[in-house]
């Protein structure tokens, strides 16, 4: 029954029992381990085990452990775990309700708080959703009703000139951070050392977020909104181009869900809390999840002849002429440049022989994926044809919030 993030043990005094339980997607994190002694030892971070335990483990998420039992169980069993195709019609306004109560519930706080905005689609209807809805809640008595929102970046990156862009639109009080490369560079260490991982995408992505989360909390901020696993749930990753059917489509979104824990989560959960922020990531709300992973996968999949580019589901279902969440600009700037197969898992690497050869995991590293998939669609003179509207028109910039965000020259 519990909805939300979280990570904890619960003691029974009476009988010296006890429970461990982890929130349903892993956005916190937790591990266990087991001493010598037979001891059962239990840390939000691997630190807290390595010089104790005979052999530790990631706590799986959605699981709870039983002192009783000795084992886990499973608690989180949504519909979608199965990996079974759903078959729902899409419906744009059921999708866009259930993410703006996804976003409202998470502005029940009494700490200063913001938003991370990259420009990006994702982090950018979080920000328009909160902006439309702080007005009037707790939140806003207490620290006022104009939106905070932050951004990080190389000097003139283009993300930072879209969430500018988006910022200017929403009339958000907002911040932006630079860094050099040589500031990336000199943190790797310590950001290593907080996010206990050495997965190289995990780590490129960390480092600005990183270095951007020290200085939102210097600033007084205590939580952010963030706009993680988005591209997991409409498959919004570039090599989501090559999906031979909405079956295999739908299984690789499942896939990505599952291991999140271990990937965006794992950088937006130990990233901020390095520095005591903490993150809030709407998209992984629960009753969110169930609906957008209930959709009949063919409406998430790209197919220029109906000119549904990547996440189209998400962009239709925030539409709206009559009072746009979002600013309009040119709709080719919507669809990142440049060819990438960036955080696949294995059994995607099936869908194109050639991206077996890749050492590099890097989001750049395979060429052909994203071009050739427009070129096959393109119309007769070679243009790709696209239908701007609101949503379409948002800068698909490198986000802060995704996997891939290398440190750039």
């Amino acid at each position: 029954m519990l909805d939300g993030m979280f990570s904890f043990v619960l003691l029974d005094t009476r009988d010296n029992t006890y429970i461990a339980a982890r929130d349903a997607v892993g956005i916190t994190s937790l591990y266990i381990g087991w001493g010598l002694d037979g001891s059962v030892w239990i840390s939000s971070e691997l630190k807290g085990l390595n010089d104790d335990c005979e052999h530790f483990e990631v706590f799986p998420p959605g699981h709870l452990y039983s002192s009783k039992s000795g084992g886990f169980k499973r608690w989180y069993n949504p519909p979608w775990f199965s990996e079974a195709v759903p078959s729902t019609p899409y419906d744009p306004l059921v999708l866009r309700r259930a993410f703006e109560d996804a976003v409202i519930k998470r502005l029940m706080t009494d700490v200063p708080f913001g938003v991370l905005l990259s420009g990006g689609l994702d982090s950018s209807l979080v920000a328009a959703i909160t902006a439309r809805h702080l007005a009037g809640t707790k939140a806003a008595k207490q620290w006022g009703a104009q939106l905070h929102s932050f951004c990080v970046g190389l000097e003139g990156s283009p993300d930072l000139k879209a969430a500018r862009e988006v910022a200017d639109y929403l009339g958000t009080v907002h911040h932006e951070f630079h860094f050099t490369v040589q500031d990336g560079i000199d943190a790797i260490e310590d950001v290593i050392y907080h996010i206990e991982t050495y997965d190289v995408t995990t780590i490129r992505a960390s480092t600005p977020m990183f270095l951007m989360s020290r200085k939102i909390k210097s600033l007084g901020v205590k939580m952010v909104i963030s706009g993680e696993g988005s591209d997991e749930i409409f498959g919004g990753y570039l090599y989501f181009h090559k999906a031979p059917n909405k079956e295999e489509f739908h299984q690789e979104t499942c896939r990505k869900i599952k291991a999140l824990h271990q990937y965006d989560c794992l950088r937006a959960n130990k990233s901020t809390s390095a520095w005591g922020l903490e993150a809030r990531v709407p998209f992984l709300d629960k009753e969110f999840i169930n609906v957008a992973m209930s959709i009949d996968p063919e409406a998430k999949m790209i197919n220029m002849d109906q000119k549904r580019i990547e996440k189209w589901i998400l962009r239709r279902a925030f539409d709206d002429e009559e009072n746009p969440y979002l600013p309009k600009n040119s709709a080719k700037l919507t669809v990142p440049g440049g060819p990438s197969v960036a955080c696949s898992t294995a059994k995607a690497i099936e869908w194109d022989a050639t991206w077996s050869n890749n050492l590099d995991p890097s989001g750049r590293a395979a060429l052909g994926v994203h071009n050739s998939a427009y070129k096959k669609n393109s119309a007769p003179n070679g243009s790709v044809n696209l239908t701007p509207n609101i949503v379409d028109n948002v800068p698909q910039m490198m986000d802060i919030t995704a996997p891939g965000l290398a440190i750039q020259s």
